[in-house]
């Protein structure tokens, strides 16, 4: 029976601000039917908070878990032997990887309301991508779930 690794699992969930927006959308969105009465305004305002509040929610709420031997990045699923080296990259040196530093081929789980990421190489020779960057809270525990995997 093989040890079982440390579990990984990360919810990048939208910040507090956008919820704050889709309240703000359903007030529009109520204002904008104000002319046609009071049935209307109100189901303005929960119609297009609730609309605001599925897109915000189905935007920030990727995953990044290590499981069974891969590495699950939203619809990504990459087996931990197609991975290299791991590096941890601070607020400045994740901005410039996903803006002037980043290579097109990438594989890129971007979040920009997370100040953190990390970049991983791709060992494998039939795959065009170079790396995967994920932004992430939690990079040093990340980078221990996968190199607990490495050596299981």
């Amino acid at each position: 029976m093989q040890p079982s690794a440390p579990p990984y699992e990360e919810r990048l969930t939208a910040p507090r601000s956008w919820w704050l927006i889709s309240l703000l959308v359903g007030v529009s969105m109520a204002l904008i039917l104000l002319p046609f009465g009071t049935l209307p305004l109100l189901g303005g305002l929960v119609g297009g908070t609730a609309v605001a509040a599925v897109a915000a929610s189905s935007y920030g709420s990727v995953r990044i878990r290590v499981v069974g031997g891969s590495l699950i990045a939203g619809d990504a699923k990459i087996p931990v032997s197609a991975l290299g080296e791991a590096h941890i990259l601070d607020a400045e040196e994740a901005r410039a990887w996903r803006t002037f530093k980043a290579d097109t081929r990438a594989f890129m789980l971007l979040r920009s309301y997370v100040p953190t990421a990390l970049r991983v190489e791709i060992t494998d020779p039939s795959d065009p991508t170079p790396y995967v960057y994920l932004s992430t809270r939690e990079p040093e525990r990340l980078v221990a779930a996968l190199d607990a995997v490495r050596a299981a």
